[in-house]
């Protein structure tokens, strides 16, 4: 039995809502069906009017508050694009608003972008038809939809672009900042990249590793990747790497906690190469290592290591 004398001392359990927008042809649908994989209860497609109901803040007004005594209600992932009735960008925001300033909420916003090209070849292989485009070009309608959701991608929390993310690293960037364990910090995903193809969009924090002694110009390594043992070794011999990755450890520390005390809930380091196969990908997985170590919830993805597409 809780003593009422010590019920202000217990810190409530906030009920984690997360609302998933973006453009169609982005990923949103990918998403949802991975948080359901986590455990959120997984809304698609909710008309507007009903979201606040959705989550617990109908006409009565929010459900008490869990405590440590009583499990809070279950997470729940809502998906809202153009498709959704009475669709509106600055109800929506308004909406969100309500939600982030209630206590027993932890609501954020997850924004799905990719460019247009990509979303035009995704519905020309589906042979889907866009929410936009009944009786009009493609381009066009990604154009109107894409302006008319900027206030909404301005307002996210965490935004995405998946122009060059294959399903599977899709699933496991959600995984890895949205899994519903106890962790306080903020959830990191560190990710290898080649400069050939481009920065990540979603990057927050980028190194460069192109300085370090490249393996593919050694003909036994070239095939290899940087999740192989000789290639891990070869890099790691490299005079200058031991420094350098002390050094990005070292500020990696020292920079994470401010991030946590200034509130940012996710955080994405970027390590690129040329290729993107085997020194950014050996220096990601030394740097998830690190951060795991010193008791961060980590996920490492290898965007450029394979071929495959989204």
């Amino acid at each position: 039995m809780v003593d009422p004398a010590t019920v202000t001392d217990i810190k409530p359990v906030r009920r984690r809502v997360l609302l998933v927008t973006g453009l169609s042809g982005s990923g949103r649908s990918t998403a949802l069906r991975a948080l359901e994989d986590l455990g959120y209860e997984a809304i698609d497609n909710l008309p507007l009017s009903l979201l606040l109901e959705a989550v617990g803040y109908g006409r009565a007004g929010i459900s008490p508050p869990a405590t440590s005594g009583r499990p809070p209600r279950k997470p729940v992932a809502i998906g809202l694009d153009t498709r959704t009735r009475g669709f509106d960008p600055i109800a929506f925001s308004r909406q969100v608003d309500e939600l982030r300033a209630t206590p027993e909420l932890r609501t954020d916003v997850l924004f799905f972008d990719s460019e247009d090209d990509v979303i035009a070849r995704r519905y020309t292989e589906t042979r889907r038809r866009h929410p936009l485009s009944p009786d009009r070009p493609l381009a066009d309608a990604i154009g109107e939809e894409r302006v008319l959701l900027h206030p909404v991608r301005n307002l996210a929390d965490f935004v995405l672009d998946t122009s060059a993310l294959s399903l599977n690293d899709t699933r496991r960037l959600i995984a890895g900042n949205f899994t519903l364990d106890e962790n306080e910090g903020p959830a990191l995903a560190v990710t290898s990249f080649s400069y050939r193809k481009g920065l990540p969009r979603e990057s927050d924090l980028v190194f460069d590793v192109r300085f370090l002694s490249n393996p593919h110009y050694v003909d036994d390594l070239r095939d290899c990747t940087g999740l192989d043992d000789q290639v891990c070794s070869y890099v790691a011999a490299d005079p200058a790497f031991p420094p350098f990755f002390k050094s990005v450890g070292e500020l990696l520390l020292s920079l994470l906690p401010h991030y946590q005390s200034e509130g940012k809930s996710y955080l994405t380091v970027a390590v690129g190469c040329t290729g993107g196969r085997h020194r950014s990908v050996f220096v990601a997985e030394k740097l998830g290592t690190l951060l795991r170590d010193e008791g961060y919830h980590v996920s490492v993805l290898h965007r450029d290591m394979s071929k495959d597409t989204f």
